[in-house]
């Protein structure tokens, strides 16, 4: 059999052939019709005008389009307007490979997050449409760091987004990892001449990050393409719980008893539970994260259980933190440790902290069917929990966060995202 060069797929940039416009048409029953119009993106590159890379995977075409004209409301709900562009329209100001399908949903996906948490510094990082770490800080810098160092691993080749104009110290921290993508409302002077040592980077400019505060609860067209070509339409989540106002004390009723939990959450566990919340809107369900200090400690994604996606962010924390202990010790993976003591210690250390989990707090994308997902994080030290409440098995979860001392508030809504 003939050798054959696998690498070279990743390097083809695909033939275009979607139109340069696209109308998309909403009639009701009168005849009434509203248009939206697109425009199909492209970047000047080398001196050619090259639009997306490929699809998900090479070998699939693909066609960025942005909103340019027409406005849509259906009943009570106005969508987002058009010329109010974020992920669809990046100034690519500085290209490596320029950008295919996955870098542009996974730059949108961390402005989905990162819209609800505009009053501090924060960094996003994601990768397959998923956050591997998010933070905030007092500075861009601390909030790179911290969600950098929350998944060192997954954060490799994952997309960044920040919400503030982002600064050569934070550029530095960014420049000694590899990242595909990072993405600012502004770029301080000097941080492009760091970025260019990074030569498959690609940098992008998105000025309405500015005002990312404008796009706090703004309702967007959610469409899906089905199987057999037919399209399956929604309006966008948006969270409703955004300060600890909006949440209610757990309590149910089972067989004419009331339960109610006993203790609630203090000015910190409100701080992280809201923040655990607002980034669970860009977490694919079923889903469960633990957060502590305004940082994600464990995210577990994409399960079919809601006790086994508990236990899968429980896990990954305690892997997440001997990875960071062995890399900031030692400066090796842990995966990559040869040294049996070391190691040993390391599994002695990460075991006494629990995985960093003592004291943080456990965000739940739906209700608890049964209790045995919340005695994950009670066994591992969390002290509060969030989730939207309405499971007929409610009072055994409240009971068991009262055994344990531990707070417990519902968001009332739920946030699944497929």
């Amino acid at each position: 059999m003939a050798t054959q060069d696998f690498k070279s797929a990743y390097k083809t940039i695909m033939d275009d052939h979607f139109t340069p416009r696209m109308e998309i048409s909403f009639v009701d029953e009168s005849g009434k019709k509203q248009t939206l119009f697109f425009g199909k993106e492209a970047w000047l590159i080398e001196g050619v005008m090259k639009g997306m890379r490929y699809g998900e995977n090479p070998g699939q075409e693909a066609a960025l389009y942005k909103l340019v004209n027409g406005n849509l409301a259906l009943g009570e709900v106005e969508f987002i307007r058009s010329g109010r562009h974020l992920a669809s329209d990046p100034e690519l100001l500085q290209s490596g490979k320029h950008p295919g399908k996955i870098n542009i949903t996974d730059v949108d996906n961390a402005l989905n997050i990162l819209r609800y948490l505009t009053e501090t510094p924060c960094a996003v990082i994601v990768k397959h449409n998923n956050p591997c770490g998010a933070a905030k800080g007092a500075t861009l810098a601390e909030a790179f760091d911290k969600a950098n160092m929350a998944d060192r691993v997954a954060a490799f080749g994952g997309a960044i987004a920040v919400n503030r104009e982002l600064d050569k110290t934070t550029a530095e921290l960014i420049a000694e990892n590899y990242a595909e993508v990072v993405a600012a409302p502004e770029f301080a002077e000097g941080v492009l001449d760091i970025f260019v040592r990074k030569k498959n980077l690609r940098v992008m400019r998105i000025a309405n990050m500015k005002r990312l505060q404008d796009f706090d609860g703004a309702v967007f067209l959610d469409l899906k393409s089905l199987i057999d070509g037919g399209v399956m339409a929604q309006t966008s989540f948006v969270p409703k719980a955004r300060k600890k106002e909006d949440l209610a004390p757990a309590q149910a009723s089972y067989k004419g008893r009331e339960h109610k939990i006993k203790r609630m959450p203090t000015d910190r566990e409100y701080d992280d539970l809201i923040f655990g919340w607002l980034v669970e809107a860009g977490v694919t369900s079923n889903s469960v994260l633990y957060v502590k200090d305004g940082v994600t400690v464990g995210i577990g994604t994409g399960e079919q259980d809601r006790v086994g996606v508990a236990e899968i962010a429980r896990d990954k924390a305690y892997r997440k933190l001997a990875d960071r202990i062995a890399w900031e010790t030692l400066r090796t993976p842990y995966n990559n440790l040869t040294d049996a003591k070391a190691k040993a210690e390391i599994d002695a250390e990460v075991a006494r902290r629990k995985g960093g989990l003592i004291g943080s707090c456990m965000v739940s994308d739906a209700f608890f069917p049964f209790r045995d997902g919340v005695d994950v994080g009670i066994r591992e030290g969390v002290t509060a929990i969030i989730q939207p409440g309405g499971s007929d098995r409610d009072w055994e979860s409240i009971e068991a966060c009262n055994e344990a001392d531990v707070a417990m508030v519902y968001t009332g809504q739920r946030s699944f995202k497929h």
